[in-house]
């Protein structure tokens, strides 16, 4: 296997070298206008300037490592992939704008897509020259997909969409939204996901409007997104019509891959830096509070082995246990920091940046589907049990 780096083939044979190499691009690129800027609750945060980035990490081939190389990715092992994402994480590199387009709608697209959806979507998401959102959930089916009304008609050589979607992040930057809709009457009886299909749907049209959403925080990175006989072409449902909740599930998969490795180091670097402000006010000096940052430690160190694992070999409802285990533990730190910040004076940037993780963090158990729909997930494919009723 080779690996392209600034237009080079540069041969990787083992992955003490693919480190090197992440590593050494990394340390030449990255530069203090975007290091650390962006994340969850951040996503506004030097948009354009992790844009350009994002595009240069593109050009080097670092932007579909885990793709097929017959669709333009690298096809890095999974070890590599997951070095990727430490070091990615490790150096401060900014929050990537394409996590949605390459991270969920490519392998989807590769997967499931027609040939003819590949050609016109998959270099444009490889390239980052398109930006794509969401259309899940809804303002009376969050996390009950099943449950969408938005609808889709087939007239002529398109669809039309009408509809709200909710929740949206992004969609006010994005170019594309691949949407989940209604376009043909549940089956008596049977289940509600049949009948919804799954559209590609470009968001720069008459017919959607996008409205932002004012967080606790003071930022709107999500917004609402209206449909009113907004329009996509024929040919642009994945799978077959009606056939949309596979592909939607399928999508979800892909979210939850070697990325929550790197995921997992910016909670360390958090955590870390929690630390440093308990040491600075005091707060380190209570034992109370010394022994739950030790647990803290002890709880991501328990989480990282787990993730490891699972992604060795996944299990039914793995990535439900992770996004279980992850949020708990991101609310529990935002909630240990203002304990730690009610200790002493850190400063108006620690305080102001401390403030927003605990603000947002509130909202980490229910986006991504609720915590309450994980748990029913393992209940039923782990554990066993019966089915909920459902209204």
């Amino acid at each position: 296997m080779s690996l392209r780096v600034s237009g080079e083939a540069t041969p990787v044979t083992d992955d003490d070298a693919f480190r090197r190499e992440i590593r050494e691009w990394l340390a030449a690129e990255l530069t203090d206008e975007v290091r650390g800027a962006g994340g969850v609750g951040r996503e506004n945060e030097a948009f354009e300037q992790r844009l350009a980035f994002t595009r240069r990490l593109a050009a080097a081939g670092w932007g579909t490592l885990a793709w097929p190389v017959a669709h333009g990715g690298r096809g890095a092992s999974l070890s590599q992939q997951v070095i990727f994402h430490e070091e990615y994480a490790r150096a401060g590199a900014p929050s990537r704008v394409d996590h949605i387009g390459t991270t969920m709608v490519g392998p989807t697209l590769i997967d499931l897509g027609t040939p003819e959806q590949q050609r016109r979507f998959l270099p444009r998401l490889a390239a980052v020259d398109e930006l794509w959102c969401q259309g899940y959930s809804e303002p009376g089916a969050g996390s009950d997909l099943a449950g969408v009304t938005t609808r889709a008609r087939l007239d002529g050589d398109r669809w039309v969409i009408t509809g709200q979607k909710v929740w949206t992040s992004l969609a006010h930057v994005a170019d594309w939204c691949f949407v989940l809709a209604r376009t043909a009457p549940a089956p008596a009886g049977g289940p509600r996901s049949a009948g919804l299909s799954y559209l590609l749907v470009p968001m720069r049209q008459p017919g959607i409007t996008v409205r932002p959403i004012r967080q606790l925080t003071g930022d709107s990175e999500f917004n609402e997104v209206f449909f009113d006989d907004a329009v996509t072409e024929a040919g642009f449902v994945v799978g077959e019509p009606g056939q949309g909740w596979t592909v939607a599930m399928a999508t979800l998969a892909y979210e939850r891959g070697a990325a929550t490795v790197g995921q997992q180091i910016g909670f360390q670097r958090d955590l870390d830096d929690l630390v440093a402000v308990a040491r600075g006010t005091g707060a380190a000096a209570v034992p109370a509070l010394r022994e739950r940052l030790t647990r803290a430690w002890i709880d991501l160190t328990v989480l990282r082995a787990h993730t490891l694992r699972v992604l060795r070999d996944p299990q039914p409802a793995a990535s439900s246990v992770i996004k279980l285990l992850w949020t708990r533990w991101r609310q529990g730190l935002g909630e240990l920091a203002m304990e730690v910040l009610a200790h002493g004076d850190a400063g108006p940037e620690a305080v102001a940046r401390w403030q927003t993780y605990f603000l947002f963090s509130r909202a980490d158990t229910i986006y991504g589907g609720s915590n309450e729909i994980q748990r029913g997930i393992v209940a039923e494919r782990v554990l066993g049990l019966p089915r909920q009723a459902r209204g």
